[in-house]
């Protein structure tokens, strides 16, 4: 059982490391054009957090033989890292400073969580307050993938939601459940058990509207008359108006949640 439970954790080490690198392309693009134009810095932040919380629960003092879990959350906060760093650097001013807030924001929600199970908190109730703040950040950017599933189904076009991600999305979390059961830790297998329930609502889109997938002009040009038509109703009625970013921002809605399954 062991050596099964351990398979599947490599496993998901390996399908997280994917998810991951996944937004490489997109900050390829800010560095070439040194900018971050209508990209969000929040999603890295979250899941650096969310990293973060998962490794210190993995460690051998917090929740024993759960190493695996540290090592890839680990390597995942360290990414992260990296990711909000060149978003600080090529950040408007006003951006720039929201982002920075909100980092700061991170580190002192991870030292407060470590700080209290170290000094104030042993054995069970250490296991069980580290886990619950992991469990926690992870169910909350569960909502990101919803936007983009949304975003399929008015559009009837998977352009902005690619297979391989939607698939690695369902391995990940189907390994790390698989690993959570395994070792009877409800803490792994909570929320990774929502990632993959979430990652084959995904394919199971793919699967419906797979033959619409080089609609993208049509995808566009429907948000493009949505835009104008919130625009005129501005003008002519007095409301408020939607402001609809750019559509290349799916990815790397797409990336924000997935992470969160580890």
């Amino acid at each position: 059982m062991d050596v099964v439970r351990f398979i599947f954790g490599i496993l998901g080490n390996a399908t997280a490391l994917f998810l991951f690198l996944s937004p490489i392309v997109t900050f390829k693009r800010i560095i070439r054009k040194r900018s971050t134009e209508d990209f969000s810095g929040v999603p890295y932040n979250m899941t650096m957090l969310n990293c973060l919380l998962s490794a210190w629960y993995g460690l051998p003092f917090i929740s024993p033989n759960n190493l695996l879990v540290s090592t890839i959350n680990g390597t995942g906060a360290v990414i992260e890292a990296v990711y909000v760093m060149i978003f600080l650097i090529f950040a408007p001013p006003k951006m720039r400073l929201r982002m920075f807030g909100l980092l700061m924001v991170v580190v002192s929600i991870f030292s407060t969580v470590a700080l209290v199970s170290l000094l104030a908190l042993h054995g069970q109730h250490r296991k069980l307050f580290c886990g619950l703040a992991a469990t926690i950040f992870s169910i909350a950017m569960y909502a990101s993938p919803l936007s983009i599933m949304r975003l399929v189904i008015k559009t009837k076009s998977v352009e902005y939601m690619p297979f391989l991600l939607s698939l690695f999305v369902f391995l990940c979390g189907t390994s790390w459940f698989i690993y959570g059961l395994l070792g009877r830790d409800p803490f792994v297998a909570v929320p990774n058990g929502c990632g993959s329930f979430l990652g084959a609502l995904q394919l199971i889109l793919y699967a419906i509207y797979r033959n619409n997938k080089g609609n993208e002009i049509d995808a566009n040009n429907s948000a493009r008359d949505s835009s104008v038509e919130m625009e005129e109703t501005k003008h002519t009625n007095g409301y408020g108006t939607t402001n609809y970013k750019d559509m290349e921002q799916g990815n790397d809605q797409v990336h924000q949640k997935i992470v969160s399954q580890v």
